[in-house]
């Protein structure tokens, strides 16, 4: 039995791999979004092709991911990588084999958000100690 594709389930698992709220996706999605938004657009089956593409952008994640995962294609392609890296044509409902290892990607997007989490601490530090020195001299 072939299970159908809900890509606004794929929208919230990868969002929420990620480790983004429905806050901060509608944020970077435009004034026009807020959290309700994307909770309602979670729950569609079907999502528009220009909407899967801005959703792309924002979290980095291919608009193919979107529209070709289901769960057990998630599960065999994790498995494919783990079990079998170099076995392009195992047997899976993968329709096509990545070339780009998604646990590894995860991990990636996961360390840039902490660099760039580092970053701007360093710079909110940097500049409470400027405002303090101004406030010093004064």
């Amino acid at each position: 039995m072939e299970q159908k594709i809900h890509q606004g389930r794929n929208v919230k698992r990868f969002r929420e791999m990620l480790g983004i709220k429905q806050e901060a996706l509608a944020y970077a999605l435009g004034e026009e979004w807020n959290q309700k938004k994307v909770s309602l657009l979670e729950q569609k089956e079907s999502i528009e092709t220009t909407l899967l593409g801005q959703i792309s952008g924002v979290l980095k994640i291919p608009v193919e991911a979107f529209e070709n995962f289901d769960e057990q294609q998630a599960i065999n392609i994790i498995s494919n990588t783990v079990s079998n890296h170099d076995n392009a044509t195992s047997n899976s409902l993968f329709s096509f084999y990545p070339t780009i290892n998604p646990i590894d990607r995860l991990t990636q997007l996961h360390d840039e958000k902490i660099a760039l989490y580092e970053r701007m601490l360093k710079e909110k530090d940097e500049m409470m100690m400027r405002l303090e020195q101004l406030i010093n001299k004064g």
